[in-house]
């Protein structure tokens, strides 16, 4: 066989091997409306920032929402809403079988430094509030870290989860801007327009993610039952024409109109 046919015999091989990388889903889960969200404070890493009322009636409502889907991996960061943002479902008879369940300081909210705990309205008159939402990437808050190095240090918690189980669909309990920069990463966005993303308090992101590239199939939903769509069928590698893939078992009302809200 001459060698250019050697070549591409090769190269095909080469492509058919990466359609079949190992494909495992993220779920990214926003915690729900805290005390610090209700009362306009940018909370960051300070300690005893719970729930509001809101909040509350959010976490219970995920219960359902979340419902029988099964995650390999759940891991939270340790900031007290994020707990008792899961913390229901956890306590539900549909939490039973969960054998990797972390507190994850890669996902912790960012450390705003002498930011945290003043007033957004307040914080939006100082000259770097305009950088934050135009060059976030190179940012570092008085007396705290930088959105790049947030970035970094959330990536490390998505690569040790998928080297745990490549196939396996995992659960991260999060915060607005960690997700943000999650999903940039993940989508190949600069992280200077991150600011364009918005994750709601108690929404859910799913991505699917081989270890080098990613899909989006839900982004900041408030409503959907997720159990359908963390058994949907893994996204291949190379899609044309937007792809046939259809979730497992019968498709719930609350999707079909919940897709509806989405568009």
């Amino acid at each position: 066989m001459c060698t250019l046919a050697r070549r591409g015999l090769k190269s095909r091989y080469c492509n058919y091997r990466d359609n079949l990388r190992v494909v495992a889903r993220l779920i990214l889960l926003r915690h729900a409306h805290s005390v610090a969200n209700e009362a306009g404070i940018l909370s960051g890493q300070l300690p005893g920032i719970s729930l509001s009322k809101k909040g509350f009636e959010q976490a219970e409502l995920l219960v359902e929402r979340i419902g029988k889907s099964s995650f390999d991996s759940i891991r939270v960061s340790p900031m007290q809403r994020c707990h008792e943002t899961i913390a229901p479902w956890l306590a539900s008879t549909y939490s039973q079988g969960i054998s990797d369940f972390q507190i994850d300081d890669g996902i912790i909210e960012v450390n705003y430094g002498s930011w945290s705990g003043r007033k957004l309205r307040s914080l939006s008159r100082d000259p770097l509030w305009k950088v934050i939402q135009f060059s976030p990437s190179v940012v570092k808050f008085p007396g705290g870290e930088g959105i790049k190095a947030m970035q970094a240090r959330a990536m490390e918690s998505i690569e040790s989860a998928y080297a745990s189980k490549k196939s396996g669909t995992h659960l991260f309990i999060s915060h607005g801007d960690v997700i943000k920069a999650i999903v940039a990463k993940l989508l190949v966005m600069k992280l200077d327009n991150f600011q364009s993303l918005v994750v709601d308090p108690a929404s859910i992101t799913i991505l699917d993610y081989d270890g080098k590239s990613a899909r989006l199939l839900a982004f900041n939903d408030s409503t959907s039952s997720v159990a359908p769509l963390t058994a949907m069928q893994r996204t291949p590698r190379v899609l044309l024409g937007g792809g046939s893939r259809v979730s497992k078992g019968k498709t719930s009302e609350k999707v079909i109109h919940a897709g509806k809200a989405r568009k």
